[in-house]
């Protein structure tokens, strides 16, 4: 899943050549409104990631129960799974039928992968976020239909927001009131205020916020919001400008929070920033909304947990999509059957908002979920996942060495005291076009 599997870093991949979901659409992946059968495998095998195996179970559950075809999803971890993709494609020897694909791995893999333009009908593109569809091409030709997506959403303490005293304490101080923000100002403001003593021993115990630098996504998200059209580089030109305006406006920006932040930001990461969150120690958190159903049942916030929109800077709200394909090998020897399978996913989507991450890629499977307690965080997924600055990460094969070699170290010194976030941005630039020229 995005949240995790930002952590676990996957090698470079400059060496690769969801039970009533037809309810939801009037047609289904393909004008399809059933899977074919006909099949030539009463097998398919199915590479998953992590929380993917939890996603997909009903869906594979329901077409074994439909057609007959067993659905075997093999579970392999992040960096596993990005392996034995990576090697078998270029083999082109394929173990598998279907693999979920992260979309950073797209552009890379695109040239062992199937063409499944045939499943992307206008009716099925219309149920599909934009930037979904955009980054399901490589090269004019769809590669993957997404599963399930994710965004970064914003998390916040009901318990502190809603505090009489809070509230007019902080309408005293800034004179405005006190809610949920919705801008880059508006969350400093409230990131300052909640930072403070709350047992009186001199200690901070209470932040407003958490800055990490050991991921890379929340500050892409920020660079979005800060009006950026070309996130690190023109991915069409090669063109880097990772060191214009908006980079250096959201870079500023994210570390302009260090002093309402937990120390150690250099090392704190999305699990890191999870446990301060769930344990009182934040405010407020931008965080990836699937947690919102991953609350541990001991947590002391656990019932005192609201969710936005995430904020926005000069350019508007934006997140960075997180999202999972379902693709094909070209070589593989069951393409009709797996494309069948790819199919009827889309169409039973919905299935997919019950299981433990609850993520889905309709625009209907969320729209399901539509006032049912437990997804509250849905709204404010589809208004970040809907923003027009909401864009992709750049589709460029060497998009995870540029993240591990350049982005995740550079933002480390970025939150160190006195760093020259200038300097630092000029010095990736260089970096980055060592690699992609």
């Amino acid at each position: 899943m995005c949240a995790e599997g930002r952590v676990r870093r996957a090698r470079t991949a400059a060496s690769v050549v969801a039970a009533v979901a037809l309810v939801l659409s009037g047609c289904g992946a393909g004008g399809g409104s059933a899977p074919e059968t006909g099949s030539d495998s009463t097998t398919l095998s199915v590479v998953v990631e992590g929380g993917g195996k939890a996603e997909l179970q009903p869906v594979a559950d329901l077409y074994e129960e439909e057609t007959g075809t067993e659905i075997k999803l093999v579970e392999l971890p992040y960096a596993g799974l990005y392996d034995r993709v990576s090697s078998e494609l270029k083999a082109g020897e394929p173990s598998f039928d279907v693999a979920a694909l992260d979309a950073i791995w797209l552009t890379a893999f695109a040239p062992g992968l199937a063409p499944i333009d045939d499943l992307f009908t206008d009716d099925v593109t219309a149920d599909l976020f934009g930037g979904l569809v955009s980054e399901a091409q490589v090269d004019d030709r769809f590669v993957g239909m997404p599963v399930w997506t994710n965004s970064e959403i914003l998390f916040y303490r009901t318990d502190l927001f809603e505090d009489p005293a809070n509230k007019a304490d902080f309408e005293e101080e800034y004179g405005y009131p006190l809610a949920p923000p919705t801008t880059w100002e508006q969350y400093r403001d409230a990131a300052e205020f909640f930072t403070r003593d709350t047992d009186g021993d001199g200690e901070i115990d209470l932040y407003g916020t958490d800055v990490k630098g050991a991921v890379e996504t929340e500050w892409l998200a920020t660079v979005s919001q800060a009006g950026e059209e070309h996130m690190v580089l023109d991915a069409g030109t090669n063109e880097v400008t990772i060191d214009d305006e908006a980079h250096k406006a959201a870079l500023d920006y994210y570390v302009s929070l260090l002093p309402y932040a937990p120390s150690g930001a250099a090392q704190l990461d999305w699990a890191g920033s999870q446990n301060l969150f769930y344990q009182g120690q934040l405010a407020m958190m931008r965080f990836w909304g699937h947690a919102y159903r991953q609350t541990p049942d001991d947590s002391p916030v656990k019932d005192d947990i609201g969710v936005a929109p995430m904020i926005g800077g000069s350019g508007g709200v934006a997140g960075v999509p997180g999202a999972w394909y379902l693709s094909v090998p070209a070589t593989g020897t069951n393409q009709e059957a797996a494309k069948d399978f790819i199919r009827f996913a889309y169409e039973h989507n919905d299935l997919s908002a019950d299981t433990s991450l609850g993520l889905v890629a309709r625009k209907s499977a969320f729209e399901s979920k539509d006032g049912v307690a437990g997804y509250e965080h849905y709204p404010a997924l589809v208004t970040t996942l809907e923003s027009p600055q909401s864009l992709p990460r750049p589709a460029t094969e060497n998009w995870q060495e540029i993240v591990d070699s350049v982005l995740v170290p550079m933002l480390q010194k970025a939150v160190e005291p006195g760093a020259d976030t200038g300097k630092l941005l000029e010095d990736a630039k260089a970096q980055i076009e060592a690699i992609v020229q």
